[in-house]
């Protein structure tokens, strides 16, 4: 635990710690201003801390190493050791906290909303067209993968793996379980390579 606020002399010294106020607004401010990856709030706190003097690159460069070592959300785990490496355990509390409420209490707030619109018809007829059109796109998207490997001598092979995943997907195979089980079709039956022409 470093001492708050105050800056220590020579290179080699680890940047002051933020006072414990201060400290968890910025977390809560920083990590909840990114919608998807945990690596952006990270990204966009080590910029704040380390314009003000508290991080530098070294102490971030190991605890972003920790915090994807760590199983489970790599921010919470990063937000838990910076905090303690400032404040200890009210560090860490704080900094969890401030990283994970703002963003429950605005998905919980999400969710309480679209459980209530359900009830209107023109709600649930556009939620049916952003989904048919979300599929579509997934279909697209998918058959563009798909659409090299269907050619001579693979379409065989191709419509053969596409049926090992519908079965298995219809036997109730989780997602895990049918990739795994297209993993090892691939291996074991490569397809044929095309002659060249």
């Amino acid at each position: 635990m470093r001492d708050a606020g105050v800056r220590r002399g020579g290179s080699s010294d680890p940047p002051a710690a933020p006072p414990l106020g201060v400290f968890a607004w910025l977390v809560a401010r920083d990590s909840n201003k990114t919608i998807g990856s945990g690596m952006a709030s990270i990204e966009l706190l080590r910029r704040t801390l380390e314009r003000r003097g508290w991080l530098d690159d070294q102490e971030h460069g190991i605890l972003n190493a920790v915090a994807r070592f760590t199983p489970g959300t790599n921010v919470l785990a990063y937000l838990a050791a910076l905090g303690w490496s400032y404040h200890g355990a009210v560090g860490a509390a704080a900094a969890v906290l401030g990283g994970s409420v703002p963003g429950s209490v605005v998905v919980t707030a999400l969710t309480a909303v679209a459980a209530s619109v359900d009830r209107w018809r023109a709600a649930r007829a556009v939620l049916a067209v952003a989904t048919l059109v979300a599929a579509v796109l997934v279909l697209v998207n998918a058959w563009s993968l798909v659409r090299p490997y269907i050619r001579g001598a693979r379409l065989t092979w191709t419509l053969t793996s596409i049926a090992l995943a519908g079965l298995l997907a219809f036997a109730g195979a989780t997602p895990v379980r049918v990739l795994l089980a297209l993993a090892v079709w691939g291996a074991l039956t490569p397809p044929k390579k095309r002659r060249a022409s």
